[in-house]
């Protein structure tokens, strides 16, 4: 066991470390409380808390963003253009590079502001920034080689900064085999405010 409640296990040869907590999460129409188990490589409790990494955990779909950003915001739903594996290899590398870029922007704007959290920040507005940037080859490097962290891009993110995010849930729903919008039965489509309650536990606190 260690001291924020988590606990060492092992998986063949694998170390692991094992969170256990409920989760609760009430809106206006119904509370509801189920437990995870998570288990993670993150050995240190020191480095990551069981609590932080559980309050973080329901936020896991959010690597969805980073696809959509990817596909509809830099390709601009263009397919890849590569006729063979070390063309499109190329590509993806390509598009992972400005996408990096991008964001270590964005997250530069804020390194003195924690009043900000990065999920805050338009990805939209920095990209279009960027490409607006590249058009007119704007602040091009010559003997000049100090850098401004902020730029234009953190100069435009911070002018348009998004308010904070607030939970959110919705019920979950079968889709039909043939169709990937149709869903089974009559379901409630639309997602309620909803407030997340985190209870950690042990050896001792679980049933």
């Amino acid at each position: 066991m260690l001291d924020d409640g988590s606990f060492l296990s092992r998986i063949d040869e694998l170390v692991v470390r094992v969170i256990d907590a409920d989760l609760t999460i009430a809106t206006d129409v119904e509370t509801r409380t189920t437990r995870y188990r998570l288990i993670t490589t993150l050995l240190d409790p020191d480095q990551a808390r069981a609590a932080d990494l559980i309050e973080l955990y329901h936020r896991r779909w959010e690597i969805e963003t980073a696809y959509c950003e990817l596909k509809s915001s830099i390709l601009g739903g263009r397919v890849l253009r590569g006729r063979y594996p070390a063309a499109i290899e190329q590509q993806v590398w390509a598009l992972l590079t400005c996408y990096q870029a991008i964001r270590t922007a964005m997250i530069d704007a804020i390194i003195d502001r924690p009043d900000i959290a990065a999920d805050r920040l338009s990805f939209s507005i920095a990209h279009a920034t960027a490409r607006d940037e590249l058009v007119r080859a704007a602040d091009t490097p010559t003997t000049d080689t100090s850098t401004d962290l902020v730029g234009a891009i953190g100069t435009a993110v911070l002018a348009q900064v998004m308010p904070d995010k607030r939970v959110r849930t919705g019920p979950r729903a079968i889709k039909r085999a043939l169709s990937k919008h149709r869903a089974k039965g009559h379901i409630e489509r639309c997602t309620r405010p909803a407030t997340l309650t985190v209870r950690l536990l042990t050896n001792t606190t679980i049933p």
